[in-house]
């Protein structure tokens, strides 16, 4: 797909535009790679697109709260690094057009929709806050919240859709609704992962349903006056279906 765009660039005769462009992004991509290799993530692939990249993980769900932080962070990062790097070997002109699409891409991966940067940052922030399956929910629904804003501010701004940028909100949306429907995955993954390994957590909650556990915390479960552990609770969970 990299390569892909690249054609697209010399087909288009807009070459410099596209390796500036795609140039931006694989530095992104590339920091968020080499975090979690540092922390020995398991990665499955790495998507680039006409509007931007997506590195997808084949990991534990209970990986702890700062790696992920530190990995959602290395993408940003890299990418204003390298910003600042390039734009010193830059003509006025070029530096512009760079600077465009630099700023444009890190406040589109930062805007608070999941799984774009912004909206992992929400659920990293949430999940130290709230169990994992409401802070799943929440950010899913600010996701889709603010799909809605921006979809209405452009129609406001009477922005004209081209059909890339239509094309980047159709992508978006689609993004979100896949991630929503896989709430119940996500969450069956996560506490699966809870009895079949042995995790050591500093933090302790008292919950009275498994539905509240959170991430990077082992928990007491009190319910009708007893305490059950975490492997009691989930064995439960999952006889009961």
């Amino acid at each position: 797909m990299f390569f892909g765009i690249i054609l697209i660039g010399l087909a288009s005769g807009l070459f410099k535009n596209v390796i500036m462009f795609t140039s931006i992004i694989f530095i992104h991509e590339l920091g968020h790679f080499l975090m979690a290799k540092y922390f020995k993530w398991n990665i499955d692939k790495i998507y680039f697109y006409p509007y931007g990249g997506y590195t997808k993980f084949n990991d534990y769900l209970n990986r702890p709260l700062y790696q992920e932080l530190l990995i959602m962070l290395a993408g940003p990062l890299f990418q204003i690094i390298y910003y600042f790097i390039i734009i010193s070997f830059l003509s006025y002109k070029s530096v512009e057009l760079f600077k465009t699409y630099h700023y444009a891409i890190l406040i589109f991966n930062l805007l608070p929709i999941y799984p774009l940067d912004g909206g992992k940052l929400l659920h990293i922030i949430f999940n130290y806050f709230a169990p994992f399956r409401k802070s799943f929910k929440l950010v899913i629904f600010i996701s889709f919240t603010s799909c809605i804003i921006g979809i209405l501010l452009l129609l406001y701004k009477e922005v004209e859709l081209s059909f890339s940028l239509l094309l980047v909100i159709i992508m978006v949306i689609c993004k979100v609704i896949m991630e929503s429907r896989k709430e119940r995955y996500y969450f069956n993954k996560f506490i699966l992962e809870r009895y079949l390994h042995r995790y050591s957590f500093r933090r302790i909650k008292v919950i009275s349903n498994i539905n509240d556990m959170y991430k990077d915390c082992r928990h007491v479960i009190w319910n009708n006056y007893k305490n059950y552990s975490e492997r009691e609770a989930i064995s439960k969970y999952f006889g009961s279906r």
